[in-house]
């Protein structure tokens, strides 16, 4: 009982880091490296609900870019565009800046600069015109897939890179251990068995935003992991949408 009580705590904490659903108050929260197998059931729930909105707008008789359109701003609105704050300080502070403590700098600051706002455009539409080639069956799945999947790999990237400053999200994610990786990984895995080869590409995608960050800034922060999640759900899209463009 006590074990199922934590786990659900660690659920209760992955969804207050990584969305705006509410959770409640939690007085004892658990450790937030321990928590990381739960990310892909964020995923799932944000995919999931971004996913009804594109069948909802699709069946209204709205276009499917106007469809694709309403299912980011669903996806952004769930999860307080976290992610592609993220996306938009790592292009800023890797584009413009010079040395590690630089680029930190400015990946700190709340502005978002001309090298952020190019990957923002570029990002969201490339989403936006992946997701309007797509069948407005089996979207919920389909969405549901890509964010529990490209969420699996961010603690992949906690494990292998060390954070890059010493306080902020990446330090305090940090220490994750192997288990609670796997775990993750194997539940998205086990639950979208039919999108591995997808996740194939997403994996690469999260694979070269580490690269990059190691080489930037010598490790992972909590942009980073935003990044690399953006970059992992619209290869993921790619690869779909050009699944059923042929």
């Amino acid at each position: 009982m006590r074990q199922a009580r934590r786990r659900w705590d660690e659920v209760r904490l992955t969804f207050m880091l990584l969305s705006r659903l509410p959770m409640g108050r939690m007085d004892a929260p658990p450790p937030m490296a321990d928590a990381v197998w739960a990310y892909p059931l964020v995923g799932a729930a944000v995919g999931a609900c971004s996913g009804l909105v594109f069948c909802l707008a699709a069946r209204a008789g709205l276009p499917p870019m106007a469809a694709a359109v309403l299912t980011i701003g669903a996806s952004v609105a769930l999860t307080g565009a976290m992610h592609e704050d993220g996306l938009a300080d790592m292009a800023d502070g890797f584009g413009g800046g010079h040395g590690k403590e630089r680029k930190l700098e400015i990946m700190r600051d709340s502005r978002i600069g001309s090298y952020g706002v190019v990957a923002l455009v570029l990002a969201l539409g490339l989403r936006a015109s992946c997701l309007a080639a797509l069948p407005a069956s089996g979207m919920v799945w389909r969405l549901a897939a890509l964010g529990a999947l490209s969420r699996a790999l961010l603690p992949v990237v906690m494990l292998v890179l060390p954070p890059a400053r010493a306080e902020g999200l990446g330090q305090a994610a940090s220490g994750v251990a192997a288990a609670p990786v796997l775990a993750g990984l194997a539940l998205a895995m086990l639950l979208f068995l039919p999108f591995l080869p997808t996740f194939a590409a997403m994996a690469l995608a999260v694979a070269g935003v580490a690269a990059l960050a190691r080489r930037q800034i010598g490790g992972f922060t909590g942009d980073v992991l935003g990044a690399a999640q953006v970059l992992a759900e619209t290869a993921g899209l790619c690869v779909l949408a050009a699944h059923f463009h042929h």
